[in-house]
């Protein structure tokens, strides 16, 4: 079993119970969910991803159930983000060709090259850690449109050809995650770019809540995969919050008093979640946020994301960096093997040594009649950290 150091912090509140609060449906909405399920699902190649029981780690854990929602098969992009920075792109292109025409194209209408006219002068932008910037990269070259993306000083180099492979203008820069969100913000109001973010901010929320109704496709899959399953815990990534706050939402308006125990779980060096919950408030975690959770390496919360996670998550934890290459062989080296980046293993890492700890697995509830979910973000999506990591 794992073993590794977790920090623990209770949210301020109680468990919320009963229904999801009105309040927040401007933030995320089950119409909106249905919108994205309906656009995403008439994709070429969709196609669901497995939820995949895993019986022996649930048994040593001493767990009743365990799931896993493998998005190491999402599409060719082999992570969960393929389903928001895309379908973000297609959305604000659909706005931009519906105001110029009065019609609203779908994907096949830009994929056949009708609207390069139309969207000729539009060019898309964002900073990423390397699996949105590739969604949206990828999303750009299926519209045709032109698509520039800034990624920081720990981007692997193979995360940047990924991208550039679509088409994307890719800007490397010496600094960190929230250094390459700034700078891509200047330069798109100095160059009339449009930025698609996966993190939100006063002012700019439309697109990243189109990112968040994206994600939600995997969860309606999940719902449909459980077949009247409803699990006890949710051990989920934290990053900017987007992902986690939709696991949240969507989850809570499925299931209101029913919904799961909501556990977000990010690495020690950029818990900008835990921290605004030990605040009350969402505050900004500074510093080289170095982890080898690409993906988790920030330091300021989404503007939407917050309000969402702060009445609905239970539970805040990090993951010490020692988890994250066991976690990625002990998924490995089952029969079936499973294929989970460094990303990937948060939320399974914290869920098994949280299990082993019996203090802490007293506080979260966690014992042989608990049924945990968690989502595995990500494969390979570099294939030399991967064989490094896990040894292969």
């Amino acid at each position: 079993m794992l073993h590794a150091k977790l920090s623990h912090q209770d949210n301020a509140g109680v468990h919320p119970a009963g229904t999801y609060p009105a309040s927040l449906d401007a933030l995320f909405g089950q119409q909106a969910a249905e919108a994205a399920w309906r656009e995403i699902s008439s994709w070429p190649d969709y196609s669901p991803t497995p939820l995949l029981e895993l019986p022996e780690l649930a048994t040593e854990a001493g767990i009743g159930r365990l799931w896993y929602k493998d998005e190491s098969q999402r599409f060719s992009l082999r992570s969960f983000k393929a389903l928001g920075g895309a379908y973000a792109v297609l959305r604000l292109l659909q706005d931009i060709v519906a105001d110029r025409t009065g019609k609203r194209p779908d994907l096949e209408t830009f994929r056949s090259g009708a609207c390069a006219e139309l969207i000729a002068d539009t060019v898309i932008s964002c900073a990423t850690d390397g699996n949105h910037g590739r969604s949206v990269a990828w999303g750009c070259q299926q519209c045709g449109c032109r698509c520039v993306i800034y990624i920081h000083r720990d981007v692997s180099a193979y995360r940047e050809q990924a991208m550039a492979a679509f088409g994307a203008e890719v800007v490397r820069i010496d600094g960190n995650y929230d250094d390459s969100v700034r700078l891509a913000d200047e330069d798109a109001k100095r160059y009339g770019r449009i930025i698609v973010s996966d993190t939100s901010y006063p002012g700019y929320m439309d697109i990243p809540r189109d990112v968040m109704h994206g994600y939600s496709v995997m969860l309606r899959e999940a719902v449909q995969q459980l077949a009247g399953e409803i699990p006890t815990h949710v051990f989920i990534q934290g990053g900017v919050g987007g992902l986690a706050a939709s696991v949240c939402a969507y989850f809570w308006q499925t299931w209101g008093a029913q919904r799961p125990r909501f556990i977000v779980v990010e690495p020690e060096q950029a818990n900008c979640l835990q921290q605004s919950a030990r605040a009350g408030e969402a505050v900004v975690v500074h510093g080289d946020l170095e982890t080898l959770m690409a993906g988790l390496a920030c330091g300021e919360v989404s503007a939407l994301a917050w309000p969402i996670l702060e009445a609905g998550a239970d539970d805040f934890m990090t993951l010490g960096e020692a988890a994250v290459a066991p976690a990625m062989r002990l998924l490995h080296d089952r029969e079936p093997s499973i294929e989970a980046g460094e990303s990937a293993v948060a939320g399974i890492a914290a869920a098994l040594i949280a299990s082993a700890d019996p203090a802490l697995a007293q506080r979260l509830q966690l014992d042989s009649r608990s049924r945990v979910f968690v989502i595995g973000t990500e494969g390979a999506t570099d294939p030399e950290v991967y064989q490094e990591l896990v040894g292969t």
